[in-house]
């Protein structure tokens, strides 16, 4: 067992040792440094123009309290995941000199910690950026309690009342984090289940697909579609964030005790028992998965 767990490892570690000859990983935080200048772009020049401070994790946490870019976000793991299951040069020595179920099983740690690094590098940005005119007290600031308060004319920043009331700035940011680590595993497990099974085309338009499905699956849409009012948006609002995975990663989109959304442990353990799912399917999948080294590099 010991011995299994290590070659994992090790697979996993070659698959780090790609990245440095891989321009691919590299537009990916590029591309990811980018996004985050564009997203948190409204709060930033809030602060600047009104000369005011922000809790150093807000632009994080009003940035991805959005489903929109959470979505953004995700969809540049498609840069990252495209050409699963990695096959390279070092695959045939692995396969002599273990099991499959253990090369699948250091694919997995390679995507989990990716995912954890690729999400870990989106908050630092998001932080690095709002530091000089940021504290680091666990409280929020008067420009988010301007923003909450309809003080930012022309912001579409989601900054909630409600989130500001029942949590603090480090115990909200923890939350969002788990939300969008989870749904980006989901997603990349996803790319991994639907490559095995149908070839790496397949993981990308998963991808995409299960993305649109989220975005178009909006209370806002179905409000202007059919113009609901009163019950049935509050019902319609609800109904898209139980259908919703994208929902399920939108911290304003759960239930913090007087609705009926999904509770914040509920969309972890519905996101847990998928990336469970998907990783057994992709199991059962490597027992006879056909491998092909005609495409790989010299």
């Amino acid at each position: 067992m010991m011995r299994d767990i290590r070659q994992a490892f090790q697979i996993a570690g070659q698959n780090f040792a790609e990245w440095r000859k891989s321009p691919r990983i590299a537009m990916t935080f590029v591309m990811a440094l980018v996004l985050c200048l564009m997203l948190s772009d409204q709060v930033l020049s809030h602060a600047v123009r009104y000369e005011t401070v922000l809790q150093i994790l807000e632009p994080f946490i009003w940035t991805y309290g959005d489903a929109a870019s959470v979505m953004l976000s995700s969809l540049l793991l498609v840069l990252l995941f495209a050409d699963m299951p990695f096959v390279s040069q070092a695959t045939p020595y692995w396969l002599v000199r273990t099991r499959r179920s253990v090369w699948l099983a250091g694919q997995v740690i390679y995507v989990v910690l990716t995912t954890a690094v690729y999400n870990l590098f989106l908050l630092a940005v998001q932080g690095i950026m709002g530091a000089p005119f940021s504290f680091l007290g666990n409280v929020w600031s008067e420009t988010a309690a301007m923003l909450g308060y309809g003080g930012g004319e022309g912001i579409t920043v989601p900054v909630s009342i409600k989130t500001m009331e029942i949590s603090t700035p480090y115990q909200c940011a923890a939350v969002v984090f788990l939300l969008m680590l989870l749904y980006s595993l989901f997603i990349a497990v996803l790319m991994l289940a639907l490559n095995l099974y149908a070839g790496s085309a397949a993981g990308v338009l998963g991808a995409f697909a299960v993305n649109l499905y989220g975005l178009l699956l909006n209370p806002q849409i179905f409000q202007r579609l059919f113009h609901f009012t009163g019950n049935l948006a509050y019902r319609a609002n609800v109904l898209c964030g139980w259908l919703s995975p994208l929902n399920h990663a939108t911290f304003p989109m759960h239930n913090f005790g007087y609705d009926y959304l999904p509770r914040v442990q509920v969309s972890a353990g519905i996101f847990l028992a998928l990336i469970v799912v998907l990783v057994l399917l992709a199991g059962r999948k490597m027992r006879n998965y056909d491998f092909s080294f005609m495409q790989v590099d010299e």
